[in-house]
C-alpha cells in the first residue's frame, strides 16, 4: 500500500516515514503543496497525509484541486489545535478527516486503516472491459467461461489497464504505482509482463488488446 506524506517540518516527516515503513507501507515524502500536488496527481497513493500549513501551497489548497481533478484518493489533513477554521475549509473541499498534532503512532495506523478500508469498500470485486473480466479476489481473468489466472505483477498491470480503458497508461506510471517511485527496475521489465498477459488474453480467446503507444507507454482496446 503507498503512502504519500506531505508535511514542511522535514524532521516529523521522515519520523512518520519511518513509522509507516515499519508498518508495511511502501512512502514517498514531500515538503511542501507544490510537490504534493504534482505527486497526488499521479494516482498511484491509496492514501494522502496531507499537513494544513505548507509553503508554495496550502493542505486546503491541494485538496481543492485534487477533487476538482476527479482524484479520490483518500486525504487526512495533519493539523494543530488553532487550526479549527482550516480543519473545516479542509474537509469542506474534500479531505475524508483530520488527525490534531501531536498524536500518537496507534492513533495514526488506525485512521490510515479505516481511511483505506472506505476506499476499498466502494471497489468492485471484478474490473470489466467488454467481456473481459478481472477478479480481483481470486486474480483470475477471465473471457466468458474461459479464464486464466494471473501472477501478482500481471494482477497489478492488468488492473491498472482495465481501470483506464482506452486511455494511454506511461510505463513511468506502472513503474511508479506497482514498484514505487524509488524502484531501479527498468522499462524492459515492463515489456516482460505486457508480453505475457498478451499470451493470456489470446488464450481466453479475449478481442482485448493491449496496444503499445511508442516510446510512452499501453492501453487497452477492444478489437474490431
Amino acid at each position: 500500500m503507498n503512502i504519500l506524506v506531505v508535511e514542511d517540518e522535514i524532521q516529523l516527516a521522515d519520523t512518520l516515514s519511518e513509522i509507516l515503513r515499519r508498518n508495511k507501507y511502501k512512502v514517498d515524502a514531500v515538503y511542501d503543496g507544490g510537490d504534493g500536488l504534482d505527486y497526488a496527481r499521479t494516482g498511484i497513493y491509496d492514501c494522502i497525509l496531507l499537513d494544513i500549513m505548507l509553503p508554495v501551497r496550502s493542505g486546503v489548497e491541494v485538496v481543492r484541486i485534487l477533487r476538482q481533478e476527479k482524484i479520490s484518493t483518500p486525504v487526512m489533513l495533519l493539523t494543530a489545535k488553532s487550526e479549527v477554521e482550516d480543519k473545516i475549509n479542509g474537509l469542506d473541499c474534500g479531505a475524508d478527516d483530520y488527525l490534531t498534532k501531536p498524536f500518537s503512532t496507534g492513533e495514526l495506523l488506525a485512521r490510515i486503516r479505516a481511511l483505506t478500508r472506505r476506499k476499498g469498500e466502494v471497489e468492485v470485486d471484478c474490473l470489466q472491459f467488454g467481456q473481459l473480466c478481472l477478479d480481483r479476489q481470486t486474480y483470475d481473468l477471465s473471457q466468458g467461461e474461459n479464464s486464466i489466472k494471473l501472477s501478482l505483477k500481471e494482477y497489478q498491470i492488468m488492473e491498472m489497464l482495465l481501470a483506464n480503458p482506452r486511455r494511454i497508461i506511461p510505463k513511468e506510471r506502472f513503474i511508479e504505482k506497482i514498484w514505487g517511485y524509488e524502484s531501479d527496475v527498468e522499462y524492459n521489465n515492463i515489456e516482460v509482463y505486457i508480453s505475457f498477459l498478451r499470451k493470456k488474453l489470446h488464450a481466453i480467446d479475449s478481442p482485448v488488446q493491449i496496444r503499445t503507444a511508442r516510446g510512452i507507454g499501453y492501453s487497452l482496446e477492444e478489437s474490431k
